[in-house]
């Protein structure tokens, strides 16, 4: 059976916490403490370096860290409560994927920056050029690298 990620809001979590029976025992499940290294500054990157992609970098993109996923059933959702424990499909350590735009591009560990969460990368995925959508040589790719579909394809000779 795939899994599928269940994506709930803040809002939607605290209300189906709110309802049904208490919450489950953890079955078992050890449950410790977790410290995560200080976060320490890499080298800043220079202009220079981004190239083709230089005409982008103000436009906003969304990234998002996945600590791991899990497959409930609505009465397990139901049953959530304070104090309950849901289970990932990931082991402690192991790297965090990292998404731009919901594209995977990069993979990285947690870290402590000042009082919040951060993420160390430790694995690019794709090419700035590749993530920007350009080739190499600054031409539109689709994801993956490859050439984007023509906007009028000619007719097939026939």
């Amino acid at each position: 059976m795939a899994k599928k990620a269940v994506r709930l809001t803040a809002e939607e979590v605290a209300a189906l916490a709110g309802q049904g029976d208490p919450a489950p025992d953890p079955g078992g499940v050890e449950i410790r403490p977790v410290s995560f290294a200080e976060l320490e500054e890499g080298p800043p990157r220079r202009e220079e370096e981004a190239g083709p992609v230089a005409f982008l970098w103000d436009v906003p993109m969304t990234v998002e860290v996945e600590l791991g996923a899990a497959d409930l059933a609505v009465r397990d959702v139901l049953a959530l409560g304070p104090g309950s424990v849901v289970e990932l499909d990931r082991s402690y350590g192991e790297p965090l994927d990292i998404r731009i735009n919901g594209r995977l591009v990069a993979r990285g560990e947690v870290v402590i920056a000042g009082e919040n969460f951060g993420v160390r990368i430790t694995e690019i995925l794709v090419s700035p050029a590749e993530l920007a959508g350009t080739s190499s040589d600054g031409e539109p790719s689709a994801p993956g690298g490859e050439a984007p579909p023509a906007a009028n394809p000619a007719p097939e000779a026939g």
